[in-house]
């Protein structure tokens, strides 16, 4: 299956678009495109690592890889961006491991 994630990151104003692939409901690749240098630098790192195992990735028994990578990279404030967990959501679709349903976080002052 495959499934395409546009993920806006918020005030940065970046914007990222994945296609996450898995021929096998198991193993996933991720093929990334962003206007963040750090999200290139995330991308990079995970077409290295290869096929991942979706299964493996929502195990509670070893850290996720994709939340990993995104955490070695994504550092200050930019800690918190929203693009790690599209891409980890958008995996979980294209193994069958979750319906694909939009996720959206509203943010104001008061």
């Amino acid at each position: 299956m495959k499934v395409k994630a546009e993920i806006d990151a918020g005030v940065c104003g970046f914007h990222t678009s994945a296609c996450v692939s898995s021929e096998d409901s198991q193993h996933v690749t991720f093929d990334i495109q962003s206007d963040c240098g750090k999200i290139r630098a995330v991308a990079e790192l995970l077409k290295r690592k290869g096929e991942i195992d979706a299964y493996q990735e929502i195990s509670t028994n070893a850290p996720s890889v994709v939340l990993g990578t995104a955490s070695g990279v994504l550092k200050g404030c930019c800690a918190a961006c929203a693009v790690p967990v599209g891409l980890f959501k958008g995996m979980q679709v294209a193994a069958g491991l979750a319906l694909p349903k939009d996720i959206q976080i509203n943010l104001r002052r008061e």
